[in-house]
C-alpha cells in the first residue's frame, strides 16, 4: 500500500434535518430546522510535529528540484491547496467563512512554514473539523426521513472545482441532499441492492460521525503537511512515523493483501499503483485511480462503507490472511469516479516474482509470426545481484532469454507490451533498451544544481534486430516513458497507443533527524519523499509532464483527462537540456510512420470492430466530460446499463492473460506490426518504398 498521502475525512458542515424545501426532490416542507449540538474539539500541533515542521521546510527549501520563494505566493498557493484537500467538493465551508479565512491566513503560512509552524494549518482544520461533525448529522437525520422523487429532471454536479462555495446555509442544505439522493441512486443500483437503503446510509452517517470524532492531532498535521508539501510538487510527501513503517512493509512485499498501492484523495481511498504479480494486478478487476468506498469480508461478509476514513485504518480492512477473500466496493476510474459502484472479489496473497516477470505470447497474421513480450514492471532483485546469486529476478535476464526463444520460433516482428507498467529499477530500463541497440546513452539525468547524468547501454551487442514496435498507455509512467523514448529517439521502433503518464521526476526518502545530543532522546520525526531530479531523452526533452507521444495513436478506455502528470495542479513543468551524442539506428523512418499510419487509419475506416471501438469510445468520453450527473432514475439507468455495455463488451475480467478477443489496442497492434513487417520485406527486395499496405480489419 502508498501511505505517502495523508488521511483527510471529508463531509461536513452544518443543521440537522431541516425545512427540505430547499431541494424540489424531497418532501418534508413542515419540518423545522434543528440546529444539533456539535462538540467543538481544538486539536493543537504538539511539540514534535512542530520539529518535524521545521525540519520538512529546511529540505524542502535546501533539496528539492524546484526552488521556490518563500513569500505571499507561495503562501496562498498552500491556503488555495489545503482548502481544495478538505473541500475540493465545496460543500463544507460558505464563501464568507472562506474569505474570512482567506483574510486571516492567505498570506500568513509562509511565515509559519519557514519557522516549522502550523498553527494556522490547526486553525483551519478545526474548523473543517466543526463543518464536517455538522454536515454528518444533517446527512444522518436526512436520511432516515427523506422521501425523493426520481421522476423529476434534475442534476448534480460531480466536478465542483471552479463552481463558487455556497453563499447562505439554503444552498448549502440544498447540495446536501442533491449528494443524499445521487447516492442513494448509487445503491439502488449497485451490485449490493438487498438491504434496506435507508438502513444503510443512516448507518454510514453514524460510523462517519464516529471517526469525526475521534480525530487526532496527527490527522491535521498529516491534512496541512500535504498541502505544504505537494506545493512544490505532487510527489514529494511527508511520512509519520507509523506511515513510513507502513511504507516499508508495503516495499518489503512481508504481508498479505491485493497488492496495491493506496493513498488518499479529498474522502475517497484511492488506487495509486497496481503491484505486478499481486492479486490486483492477475485478476485485472483492479485499476489505478479505481475509488475503493466499501470493504467486505469474504464472499458474504458485509461491505463497510470506508469513505473518510484513515487510511490505515482502510489498509487494515484490506490485508488479511493468505488465502482469504476480500470485496471491494469501487467507483471505477474508466467511469470518471461516476457510479453505479461495483463490487469485485480479490483472493489475498503475496506479490509472486514469478507473475511479476516479464511473459510472451505469439499472434499469427498471414502466415507471419509476431513476437509479444509484455514487461509489468522493470524489476530487479537488488539484494540477489549484489551477492552475485545465481538466477536473481532481472527484467533484463528475463527478456533476454524469451528474445533467444521467439527468435527459434522464427517470428518476423516483435511488439514490447508496455501497458499499465509504471515503471520500477532504472538500471533495468537503460539495460533492456541496450537489447536493441549496439550501445549508446539512453537517459540524462539533471539534478536542482543543474549537474546532468548519463547513463549508457556499454553492452555493444544487440539481441534483437528485427521490427520493432513498443506498446504505451497512459498507465506507463517512469522506467517505461525512458524505454519508449529511447527507442523512439533511436528511430528503432515504432512507438504505438496513447500518450504515456509523464512522471520524469526522481525522489529519494530522506530521514528527519535531529542534531545528535546525549542528553535527549531521540524522538522519530518521520520521513520526507522529496523530489531532487528531473529525466531527460537523450535528444534533449523531458518526458516529465508530457510523456511520450506515439508514432501511431490508439485510444484506450482509460480517461486520460484525469488521468496523468499533467492533470496535477503542481507537477512540475516539461523543460529541455542539451542533447547528449548518439547515433540514430534509423530502422523505422518518418516515411515508414507516415505510410503505417495512413494505411491504420483506412483500416479505422473500412473495419467493423474498429467503428465499433471508436464509438464506444467516443460514448465513454462524453459521458465522462458531463460535469454532471442526472438524478432522474430513467437516466440514470440508462447511463449506467451503457457503461456496463461497453466495459463487458472490451474489457476482461478475472484473467491474467488478456483475452485476445477483447485486446483491441494489441490487436491492432500487430496490424500495424504485421504492414511494417511487409515494408521492411519489400525494402530489402529493392521495391519502391512508397505503397499501400494491406492490414486486416
Amino acid at each position: 500500500m502508498d501511505y505517502r498521502t495523508p488521511a483527510i475525512i471529508k463531509k461536513g458542515l452544518i443543521v440537522v434535518i431541516v425545512s427540505i424545501g430547499c431541494s424540489a426532490s424531497a418532501i418534508g416542507k413542515n419540518t423545522k430546522p434543528v440546529v444539533p449540538a456539535v462538540s467543538v474539539v481544538q486539536l493543537k500541533p504538539t511539540a514534535t510535529q512542530q520539529t518535524a515542521g521545521k525540519y520538512v521546510a529546511q529540505y524542502l527549501i535546501r533539496n528539492h528540484f524546484r526552488k521556490v520563494s518563500v513569500n505571499d505566493s507561495l503562501s496562498q498557493q498552500m491556503f488555495r491547496r489545503y482548502l481544495e484537500h478538505l473541500d475540493g467538493s465545496k460543500s463544507y465551508f460558505l464563501a464568507n467563512e472562506v474569505e474570512s479565512l482567506r483574510r486571516s491566513y492567505g498570506n500568513r503560512l509562509d511565515n509559519e512554514f519557514l519557522e516549522g509552524k502550523s498553527n494556522a494549518g490547526f486553525a483551519i482544520y478545526n474548523l473543517f473539523l466543526k463543518r464536517a461533525k455538522e454536515k454528518m448529522q444533517f446527512m444522518k437525520s436526512a436520511a432516515g426521513t427523506a422521501r425523493f422523487d426520481f421522476s423529476v429532471s434534475e442534476t448534480l454536479d460531480l466536478d465542483r472545482k471552479n463552481a463558487p462555495w455556497p453563499a447562505d446555509r439554503k444552498q448549502l442544505q440544498a447540495l446536501w441532499m442533491k449528494e443524499l439522493k445521487y447516492q442513494w441512486l448509487n445503491m439502488k443500483y449497485s451490485e449490493d441492492t438487498d438491504k434496506s437503503i435507508r438502513a444503510e446510509l443512516s448507518k454510514t452517517y453514524t460510523n462517519r460521525l464516529k471517526l469525526l470524532n475521534q480525530q487526532k492531532p496527527d490527522d491535521a498535521f498529516q491534512a496541512y503537511m500535504f498541502a505544504v508539501t505537494t506545493s512544490f510538487d505532487p510527489h514529494t510527501n511527508y511520512f509519520s512515523p507509523d506511515e513510513f513503517e507502513n511504507f516499508q512493509i508495503d516495499l518489503s512485499r512481508s504481508l498479505e493483501g491485493i497488492g496495491a498501492k493506496l493513498q488518499m484523495e479529498s474522502e475517497y481511498t484511492v488506487v495509486n499503483e497496481i503491484i505486478p504479480g499481486g492479486p490486483a494486478s492477475r485478476s485485472n478487476l483492479l485499476k489505478k485511480s479505481d475509488r475503493i468506498i466499501g470493504v467486505g469480508q469474504g464472499p458474504t461478509g458485509e461491505i463497510v462503507d470506508v469513505r473518510g476514513w484513515r487510511i490505515n485504518d482502510v489498509v487494515k480492512l484490506i490485508r488479511g490472511r493468505k488465502g482469504s477473500v476480500v470485496r471491494l466496493q469501487i467507483y471505477p476510474a474508466s467511469q470518471a469516479g461516476r457510479g453505479p459502484a461495483k463490487i469485485i472479489r480479490l483472493v489475498r496473497d503475496k506479490v509472486d516474482l514469478q507473475e511479476q516477470a516479464a511473459r510472451k505470447s505469439v499472434i499469427e497474421l498471414d502466415n507471419r509470426k509476431i513476437g509479444v513480450i509484455s514487461i509489468p514492471s522493470f524489476y530487479l532483485d537488488f539484494e540477489g545481484q549484489k551477492l552475485n546469486v545465481n538466477n536473481y529476478n532481472s527484467t533484463t535476464r528475463d527478456v533476454s532469454k524469451i528474445l533467444n526463444e521467439l527468435s527459434s520460433a522464427g517470428v518476423d516482428g516483435l511488439i514490447i507490451d508496455l501497458r499499465d507498467n509504471g515503471g520500477g529499477s532504472l538500471e533495468e530500463a537503460v539495460n533492456v533498451t541496450g537489447l536493441f541497440i549496439s550501445g549508446g546513452p539512453v537517459v540524462q539525468i539533471s539534478n536542482s544544481s543543474g549537474g546532468k547524468m548519463v547513463l549508457r547501454d556499454e553492452d555493444k551487442r544487440v539481441l534483437y534486430n528485427g521490427p520493432l514496435a513498443v506498446l504505451v498507455n497512459r498507465y506507463s509512467a517512469s522506467a517505461s516513458e525512458i524505454f519508449a523514448a529511447a527507442i523512439q529517439d533511436y528511430g528503432r521502433g515504432v512507438v504505438i497507443g496513447e500518450r504515456t503518464f509523464g512522471k520524469g521526476t526522481v525522489q529519494s526518502i530522506v530521514k528527519l533527524n535531529r542534531p545528535f545530543s546525549i542528553l535527549s532522546k531521540q524522538t522519530d520525526l518521520g520521513q520526507l519523499k522529496l523530489t531532487v531530479a528531473k529525466f531527460y531523452r537523450i535528444s534533449g526533452g523531458s518526458t516529465q509532464n508530457r510523456g511520450v507521444t506515439p508514432d501511431i495513436a490508439i485510444p484506450s478506455l482509460i480517461d486520460t483527462a484525469s488521468i496523468g502528470e499533467d492533470t496535477y495542479p503542481s507537477s512540475l513543468p516539461w523543460s529541455t537540456v542539451s542533447k547528449t551524442f548518439y547515433r540514430p539506428v534509423g530502422a523505422v523512418s518518418r516515411e515508414d510512420i507516415e505510410q503505417l499510419r495512413k494505411s491504420y487509419d483506412l483500416s479505422y475506416q473500412q473495419g467493423h470492430s474498429s467503428r465499433e471501438y471508436l464509438q464506444d469510445v467516443g460514448i465513454l468520453n462524453r459521458i465522462r466530460k458531463r460535469k454532471t450527473v442526472s438524478l432522474n432514475e430513467a437516466a440514470y439507468k440508462a447511463e449506467s446499463n451503457e457503461l456496463k455495455r461497453i466495459e463487458k463488451r472490451w474489457t476482461t475480467e478475472e484473467d491474467s492473460v488478456r483475452d485476445s478477443s477483447k485486446d483491441f489496442m494489441l490487436n491492432r497492434s500487430a496490424e500495424i506490426m504485421n504492414g511494417f513487417i511487409g515494408i521492411k520485406k519489400q525494402s530489402q527486395a529493392g521495391t519502391p518504398a512508397r505503397r499501400q499496405i494491406s492490414m486486416r480489419r
